[in-house]
């Protein structure tokens, strides 16, 4: 390592360090302007260009609106009209009334691992929102209930979706790895799938119900009542029945399904192919979402077009602070990413001699956590893991693939888009994000390599 790789590490601890001190402290700044400022500042201590500081700005704030904050307005239409309709109350309802408090977290972690099967974590908590806050309000209103019902219901979810996302083909991570490393989906798929339960339970229903009680967050009430609001809905129409509304709400999920089940049947350059990645993709996906439960729940039964349209508007209200602050965090990102910390990173990791799981987990968790970015931590680990798993016939390269994608998992915190968008969505302090978010993560990529290690023991699949 050189000097200069040292001053790149000391400068990305630092940096987040004083962005949590800006954000806490007396001076309690937003925090886009605390990450804006941070960011500028690691650009000059890295020697950056001051347009280049400027260009990295905004292209990581582009970039990141472009990916996430498009999604996340459309789910946020999406849920107002699951929510002025009265779906998500009556979906809320069939999980209270068919499943006790204590199994609720369960039920909450089999939705979120069937909806995160195809869908990016930030799209598939954009989609389980409604249903998050419509079960925890009403888990909220029963006295009995100590703690934050929303961190009870909430946590399971995100652990869920983070494993998936994260352990699991068609995930744009392990499909990075699968192809970087040149093994094959299906094994990497079956090991994703079955070191994905144990992760998801550990970091969401058992760590939930201990967290849970010791909080007391609660989202912004503006976020709250657009997500839950059935004063009104669907006044005067016929309300629509559960099973349509499960339609709705789960379509834009569906479509990204049959795109990725279309990626591993299909042949490249096929046109179904091309035709359902453009159903699939993200954006196209909720945005078919809205319009066909704009049309089913709203403009068939008799709904009032003009209040259709003011409600959408309203919708958008509670979630542009979100969008900025998120944006923010993806300009930190670029700033960290731009500086090559990930290349001191890399260079620290030659200092130690480890096996080449426990390497490619290391690796990758060391890169996602000092750039906030999860897919430069699967992309550097493959990489240059990638001769060695060439050289070495005796490695089982799905399990590679594996532990690279549970390593970029880890610790989920302030240079992480994701990050921001659960601390912002759920109202909390950048502690209890830390408690939430971050441990979550931490858990479920722990727990995922520990499974990789025994899978390492047992006889290779394919």
């Amino acid at each position: 390592m050189s000097s200069f790789d040292i001053q790149l590490l000391l400068t990305a601890l630092v940096s987040v360090l004083v962005l949590v001190a800006l954000i806490v402290s007396r001076i309690r700044m937003h925090p886009l302007l605390a990450l804006l400022i941070v960011s500028i500042g690691v650009g000059f201590a890295t020697g950056m260009e001051p347009l280049a500081i400027v260009k990295n700005l905004t292209d990581g704030a582009g970039k990141t609106l472009g990916a996430v904050g498009v999604v996340i307005a459309l789910g946020a239409m999406l849920g107002k009209i699951l929510a002025d309709s009265g779906t998500t109350e009556r979906l809320a309802n069939a999980i209270l009334q068919r499943t006790s408090p204590r199994m609720i977290p369960w039920a909450m972690t089999l939705v979120a691992f069937v909806i995160g099967i195809p869908v990016f974590f930030e799209v598939g908590l954009v989609v389980m929102l409604p249903l998050i806050f419509s079960v925890a309000r009403k888990l909220e209103s029963q006295q009995r209930f100590k703690g934050s019902a929303y961190v009870y219901v909430g946590v399971p979810v995100i652990s869920a979706l983070a494993a998936m996302h994260g352990m699991v083909p068609p995930h744009p991570g392990p499909l990075t790895a699968i192809a970087t490393l040149k093994t094959t989906v299906g094994p990497t798929m079956i090991y994703g799938f079955i070191a994905a339960i144990p992760a998801m339970i550990l970091g969401g229903p058992l760590y939930g119900a201990f967290i849970a009680p010791r909080m007391t967050t609660r989202p912004d009430e503006a976020l709250l009542e657009q997500f839950t609001a059935t004063k009104d809905a669907a006044a005067g129409n016929r309300a629509p029945g559960v099973g349509l509304g499960i339609l709705a709400a789960l379509l834009p999920a569906l479509l990204m399904l049959v795109h990725a089940v279309a990626e591993m049947l299909l042949p490249k350059g096929s046109s179904v192919l091309h035709a359902a990645a453009f159903l699939g993709n993200p954006i196209v996906a909720m945005l078919l979402g809205v319009l066909f439960a704009a049309l089913m729940l709203v403009y068939l039964r008799g709904g009032d077009a003009e209040k259709l349209r003011e409600g959408l508007g309203q919708s958008l209200k509670p979630i542009a602070g979100i969008m900025l602050i998120i944006a923010g965090g993806g300009a930190f990102q670029q700033i960290l990413t731009s500086a090559k910390v990930g290349d001191a990173i890399v260079h620290l990791t030659h200092q130690f001699a480890f096996p080449p799981l426990i390497l490619g987990w290391l690796i990758a968790m060391l890169l996602s956590v000092s750039t906030g970015s999860a897919t430069v931590g699967i992309v550097g680990a493959a990489g240059l893991l990638a001769p060695l798993a060439g050289s070495d016939p005796s490695l089982n390269l799905p399990l590679l693939a594996l532990s690279i994608g549970c390593g970029s998992l880890f610790f989920n915190y302030a240079n992480h888009a994701g990050f921001w968008m659960v601390k912002e969505s759920f109202g909390m302090t950048m502690g209890e994000a830390t408690k939430t978010i971050s441990v979550v993560q931490s858990i479920v990529s722990v727990a995922g390599l520990v499974m990789v290690l025994l899978f390492n023991m047992l006889p290779a699949l394919g």
